[in-house]
């Protein structure tokens, strides 16, 4: 179909803003709505409901307070929805929504995905091994969900009969958008580069406004955040991609803040691998085309895997921990002896019990010099866990129970009582053959027929780029913060921290490349990663993307670390120096903080 197909990036997560929707749906030439719900979390906590109630399991609020006020703008303007706010649960989740069509009277057909939850068939797999750590496959009573990550397939199928709306439970998140392109445009799931680009405008969707705007190196570029607008994506036939946003919001839309989203949480940019395609992103193009927008080409695809992705989560002990504050000299002092104090008190107990030491302990200080003579304030965490709520229990109560022996200086927000042991979920990650995963497509009771494509041959994939040249100079260098050269910004994958640095000039990036070796960048985090560093270039953004191996503790709920999905990771590299020639600071450092 000739044309360009409009997309609207409505959540990125369980929880966002319902203030997307009424701003997306002003944009006249809005097509399509897609709502990323999921993550390993939220399957595990959507779990935990559904065994209380069978007809939940979904995202609630999707229904109630997202979708039912404002049906009927979407059906008035025959506008698509494809959620995957049915988690563990689409068939609820779509009966839930159709109660509410017919109270409004509408003509809406909802079709839902099903298939991906494996826990049925958990026997069948009990011999693999997390395809990171290496760990056993976990006891089955304490598995608490397990999806296999489903692609677009079944979700063209489901457009293909005339769904308006298409609930399902775990894909991928940009499969939402691959689908709503391939069904509009008639693609074939072998035309790669074609997929590839859809793929890559659902990534560059799936966490709503951080591609415009949030969560953005030079965030006072972005204006009211308050009223930051959420992106929309025109996707052309040939797969060119030109991003934008609702007229009138806050917000910007950059090469930069593309590129930011582009590279978040992506590991090799050359073999971004998911179920319908691999994805190479190294040689995508950036360009503005007016103040708010930015047009987005060059992606590339190769076959996939012929294997997706399962996320198991399982129970795996307890956790718990206290925040306290402390002022004064040496405050950070004081925080590290209360905080070992609470634990030599749990410890001594918990020996005469004959209970087994903490799996994990954590004690992390923040904060620093704020007056004269050494005057600190620190904030305090201290957090452990256990196979044994009661240990951890424990440890609550000795390090509270030590408050009159402290240092000077402790105080705390108080008024919600002590801190309770909460449950560790983990996430364990295998591949199954995709064959094995057999997915259903059901539109208003009907089931309507779907066939998963053949697996192709994989192809060999794309060699790493070459790298940035050496660059030599016999002017003297001046070492400038990493953020006066670059943007940036991190993200998980599980127990890995991923890292995007863009060059805000294309002359910086040989500059960065030879400052940030894997040997300095994990020398910058120390013993906060336990594993390699890689990094990978992007010639097409300037840019290179560092993975850091076992950088999180375990990652997610199963991390005691103050930050368990690498959030500030970015900040603390923006502040790494660069050597760089003394003549290129008079350069234009488009945008660079002055400040800096």
């Amino acid at each position: 179909m000739a044309g360009k197909l409009t997309i609207g990036g409505a959540s990125g997560f369980w929880g966002e803003t319902a203030q997307s929707v009424p701003q997306l749906l002003l944009h006249e030439s809005l097509d399509v709505l897609v709502f990323d719900y999921l993550a390993e979390i939220t399957m595990s906590i959507l779990a935990r409901a559904k065994a209380k109630d069978e007809t939940a399991g979904y995202a609630r609020d999707f229904v109630a307070d997202v979708m039912a006020p404002n049906l009927c703008d979407i059906a008035k303007r025959n506008i698509k929805v494809l959620s995957n706010a049915g988690g563990l649960n689409p068939a609820a989740c779509a009966r839930a929504l159709q109660t509410e069509i017919t109270r409004l009277g509408l003509d809406l057909k909802v079709a839902t995905v099903e298939g991906d939850d494996l826990m049925p068939r958990r026997d069948r797999y009990t011999d693999r091994r997390e395809m990171f750590s290496g760990s056993a496959f976990p006891d089955a009573d304490k598995i608490t969900s397990m999806n296999a990550y489903f692609g677009a397939g079944p979700i063209i199928a489901a457009l293909d009969a005339g769904a308006d709306i298409v609930i399902t439970g775990r894909c991928v998140d940009s499969a939402l958008t691959l689908a709503a392109a391939a069904h509009h445009f008639g693609w074939g799931m072998d035309d790669f580069d074609r997929l590839a680009a859809g793929s890559l405008a659902g990534h560059l969707l799936e966490c709503g406004p951080q591609a415009t705007g949030g969560n953005f190196t030079d965030w006072q570029e972005s204006g009211d955040l308050a009223t930051i607008g959420y992106p929309v994506i025109e996707i052309e036939d040939d797969g060119a991609i030109t991003m934008t946003k609702p007229a009138g919001t806050g917000g910007c839309v950059t090469p930069a803040s593309v590129a930011e989203q582009m590279l978040y949480e992506i590991g090799d940019p050359r073999a971004y691998v998911l179920p319908d395609v691999t994805c190479d992103f190294s040689e995508v193009k950036l360009e503005q085309e007016d103040a708010t927008r930015v047009r987005i080409t060059g992606a590339k695809g190769q076959s996939p895997t012929g294997q997706l992705k399962v996320s198991l989560t399982h129970m795996n002990g307890y956790r718990a921990g206290h925040v306290f504050f402390f002022n004064g000299r040496d405050a950070r002092r004081k925080a590290e002896s209360y905080a070992n104090m609470g634990l030599a008190r749990a410890r001594a107990k918990m020996a005469q019990l004959g209970v087994p030491e903490f799996s994990d302990v954590c004690v992390e200080t923040f904060g620093g010099v704020a007056g004269p003579d050494g005057y600190e304030e620190i904030t305090l965490k201290t957090a452990v866990r256990h196979e044994d709520a009661r240990a951890v229990g424990l440890f609550l109560k000795e390090t509270m129970g030590a408050a009159l022996a402290t240092p000077p200086g402790m105080h705390m927000f108080t008024g919600g009582g002590r801190p309770r042991p909460s449950p560790v979920v983990e996430l364990f990650s295998f591949l199954v053959p995709a064959e094995d995963v057999q997915l259903s497509v059901t539109l208003e009771d009907v089931a309507v027929p779907f066939e998963a494509p053949t697996p192709l041959p994989s192809q060999s994939h794309t060699p790493p780029a070459p790298e940035p040249e050496i660059v030599t100079t016999t002017a003297p260098l001046t070492a400038v913060p990493l953020e006066r050269l670059a943007w940036a910004r991190s993200g998980d994958k599980g127990d890995k921290a991923n890292i995007g640095v863009i060059a805000r000039d294309p002359e910086f990036m040989p500059w960065i490349w030879q400052a940030l070796t894997p040997e300095r960048v994990a020398d910058v985090f120390g013993n906060l990663i336990q594993g390699p560093v890689e990094r990978f270039y992007l010639p097409g953004t300037h840019s290179m993307n560092l993975l850091l191996h076992a950088a999180l503790g375990g990652g997610g709920v199963a991390s005691l670390r103050n930050d368990p999905q690498a959030k500030s990771f970015a900040q603390v590299l923006l502040n790494t120096s660069v050597p760089i020639p003394s003549d290129r600071l008079t350069h234009d450092m488009k945008g660079a903080p002055d400040a800096l």
